[in-house]
């Protein structure tokens, strides 16, 4: 991408909101605990004593860390999880949060991670033959989409079955096409480094529980933060439903035939569910559930020109759609909150983005790659689709333009480029 000589801080409007360029400010990252639970990832009764300070020390004490300034409402009285997040996803201020750096097994929020390291390898167009090897060693009791041995497949339906059925399958075939599990875990592995999401162990690409895999709340947010600047990401996190691949069939006469079967999002705040009613503003992103892990999930959400993030880890109330309840209540608090709390903390910046010289951050400019950054077309809105409550809404996002600086970094004025997200908008 070309880069200006000199840094510039520009906004463009889109669909009637104004971007500005926005940048992010780390403070020194301390050295990740040693994951807290058995040997299997099965997480300890209680949180470490102390944990990291990435993002500052009150993020690395266990127990609720808030600081309500006058006027600003108490948190939810009945949340359970062992571990969550508020944070506004553009100045990465963290709101509230509790045992945010406890490790535990994240499950298929992991794959928040694998799609944000591995969606810019290949155009969505790009079509590969599944091998009998692509889908080996698959865990028992995976979710699944439904891919086949031997059926071709576009790059675009594999994320499909990536984001919207959790499918181990669409995982498993995307790592086959990028040389292996084993790189593909060693590539997270390095992408999350670069984040700073020191609290992550990545053992199996798809979230399939594993001894040592492990991550946290603090974690989870950064994916999704990093994951959004990229539009593909936008995309899929906030397609409700889609047609799907079918299984190649020969008729009497020999002659072939594919059709496409419809699959829907299992993120309930975006599909809905019987006790669970779409959320205003949702946008994604993405949930997981399994035995170590037990529910999780992170979301993003919008509401009068503020972006949030809530990631919840392991409620302990055995209740149906839990995880998303406190989710919900969590955005609401911090809707609520926002502007009245002083933050507790922050998310850091990547590594690429936080290294600029002092000359550099003195002048606006700042060097990196620029990994992340997003496409500047309109990203398509998602199909609608009805949860099990027969909800008919389709969660719309509109790419925005990031600012980039020489090098493609990010401009430095504490602030992350998050584009202009989440009209949502209901089909006919």
């Amino acid at each position: 991408m070309p880069a200006p000589k000199k840094a510039l801080r520009r906004s463009l409007t889109v669909t009637s909101a104004a971007l500005t360029a926005l940048a992010l400010l780390s403070p020194a990252a301390l050295a990740a605990p040693s994951p807290s639970g058995s040997p299997s990832g099965s997480p300890s009764a209680t949180p470490p004593a102390s944990m990291s300070a990435v993002g500052g020390a009150r993020l690395g004490k266990p127990g609720t860390q808030v600081d309500l300034a006058g006027g600003a409402p108490v948190l939810p009285k009945d949340l359970t999880a062992r571990s969550w997040i508020v944070a506004d996803a553009e100045s990465g201020d963290v709101l509230a949060a509790h045992n945010a750096h406890w490790r535990l097994a994240p499950a298929s929020t992991l794959k928040m991670l694998f799609a944000d390291t591995l969606l810019p390898k290949w155009p969505k167009t790009t079509k590969h033959k599944v091998e009998v090897s692509d889908l080996a060693g698959i865990g028992a009791g995976s979710s699944m989409v439904g891919i086949k041995e031997t059926e071709t497949y576009t790059v675009h339906d594999l994320w499909l079955g990536v984001f919207l059925r959790s499918g181990n399958d669409a995982v498993h075939v995307l790592s086959a096409m990028n040389d292996g599990v084993d790189k593909t875990v060693a590539d997270m592995n390095a992408h999350a480094d670069e984040l700073q999401a020191l609290d992550t162990t990545v053992v199996s690409p798809d979230g399939y529980d594993m001894p040592g895999q492990v991550s946290s709340a603090y974690d989870l947010t950064l994916f999704a933060r990093s994951g959004l600047q990229k539009k593909d990401f936008r995309e899929y996190a906030s397609t409700v439903s889609a047609k799907f691949p079918g299984e190649t069939t020969k008729n009497k006469k020999g002659k072939t035939s594919r059709g496409t079967f419809e699959i829907q999002n299992t993120n309930r705040l975006l599909a809905g569910d019987s006790d669970v009613e779409v959320y205003p503003g949702i946008a994604g992103v993405k949930n997981g559930n399994t035995t170590n892990a037990g529910a999780t999930f992170t979301g993003v959400a919008e509401r009068g020109g503020r972006v949030l993030l809530v990631t919840v880890m392991n409620p302990a109330k055995d209740e149906h759609n839990e995880v998303y309840k406190e989710t919900a209540r969590l955005f609401d608090w911090g809707f609520k909150a926002a502007g009245k709390v002083r933050p507790v903390g922050e998310l850091v910046g990547p590594r690429s983005a936080t290294a600029a010289s002092p000359s550099a951050e003195a002048s606006g400019e700042a060097g990196g790659t620029g990994k992340g950054a997003a496409g500047t077309g309109p990203v398509a809105g998602s199909q609608t689709g009805g949860g099990a409550g027969g909800v008919g809404i389709a969660a719309g996002i509109t790419a925005g333009v990031l600012v980039l600086l020489a090098g493609g970094a990010f401009l430095v004025n504490r602030k992350w480029p998050l584009p202009d997200l989440v009209r949502r908008r209901t089909r006919p």
